[in-house]
């Protein structure tokens, strides 16, 4: 198997809605928050639903990578109940390996709130439900000992059973790559972050500002330093500037595509990541690694939602 996923198994739930609704609700625009099952149940009576898909930030890169024509699997905590089917039944309609068996838990399937406001940045409210409950039981050792890389993502990591998890899949990579996630993830967990980055990580994805955070700086200079002294690939997607990747010494940067009917930014950096770890996975360049990012990550967003179809 080429890649193997771990990430939350959370189910999209994506909704239209003004800049008023994102200010009221005491949301901080173009991140994301982490509520309990009443706050979301609350929030979601207020709204209009556009459509509801298997999402998760991993599995959907990994349903790109899987569209792309790659081997790959995910390992992703579900409760049996219908939101856990739908998601199951969306993994595998997309050719994607599902190692992990559901059963009865006493929380639901995790749940996502996707708030698209009328310049198409997304706000995202996150009841975790059972994906934030895994565990080093839920962890497939031998499907991550026969994926070439293990990708991870940040909105996973956290204290106990979940760094649990985290760890045991590390431990029995081959190669890791992770994505940072979400400014949130960054300023909640930067020392662990920190030190996953230059003692653990193989490949890591940020945007600009999730990067910048994690070192305490505002120049991309200084990332640039940093990166070469970690000896490891940093990924840093930066908007309409581009993207640049630092491979030890070597720094490449891509330019992003102009002229795009931008509809909603969700799933940018999912599909990002597909794309550029397609490239890397079957050799490619670092710079057509880059541009097949960016390809990816250009389609994605003239469409709503976080998957190609």
């Amino acid at each position: 198997m080429k890649i193997l996923g771990i990430g939350n198994a959370i189910v999209d739930v994506i909704c239209k809605v003004n800049e008023n609704f994102i200010e009221q609700n005491f949301l901080t625009k173009s991140t994301m928050k982490l509520v309990d099952e009443n706050e979301f149940k609350k929030l979601l009576l207020s709204l209009k639903i556009e459509e509801t898909i298997s999402g998760g930030s991993v599995a959907n890169s990994i349903v790109g990578l899987s569209q792309l024509g790659n081997e790959v699997g995910f390992i992703g905590k579900i409760n049996d109940d219908e939101l856990g089917a739908k998601y199951e039944d969306g993994l595998k309609k997309e050719n994607v390996k599902y190692f992990y068996s559901k059963k009865k838990e006493t929380v639901p399937t995790g749940t996502c709130l996707i708030l698209i406001t009328p310049d198409s940045e997304r706000t995202m409210v996150t009841f975790l439900g059972t994906a934030g409950k895994i565990n080093e039981r839920d962890i497939d050792v031998s499907a991550i000992k026969n994926s070439e890389i293990l990708f991870l993502e940040g909105y996973l990591w956290d204290e106990g059973e979940p760094r649990k998890a985290f760890d045991k899949a590390i431990n029995n990579s081959n190669k890791v790559a992770m994505s940072l996630s979400d400014l949130f993830c960054v300023k909640r967990h930067k020392s662990s972050f920190l030190e996953l980055v230059k003692n653990n990580l193989d490949i890591t994805f940020a945007n600009e500002q999730e990067i910048m955070s994690l070192i305490n700086t505002k120049k991309i200079e200084d990332v640039i330093e940093f990166s070469k002294s970690t000896k490891k690939l940093l990924v840093v997607t930066r908007g309409d500037k581009g993207a640049i990747a630092i491979n030890d010494d070597v720094v490449v940067e891509c330019n992003a595509k102009k002229d795009i009917r931008l509809v909603d930014l969700t799933g940018a950096g999912d599909l990002f990541a597909s794309g550029f770890l397609h490239g890397h996975i079957n050799g490619t360049s670092l710079m057509e690694s880059l541009e097949k990012g960016t390809e990816m990550s250009s389609k994605v967003i003239q469409t709503i939602g976080a998957r190609l179809s």
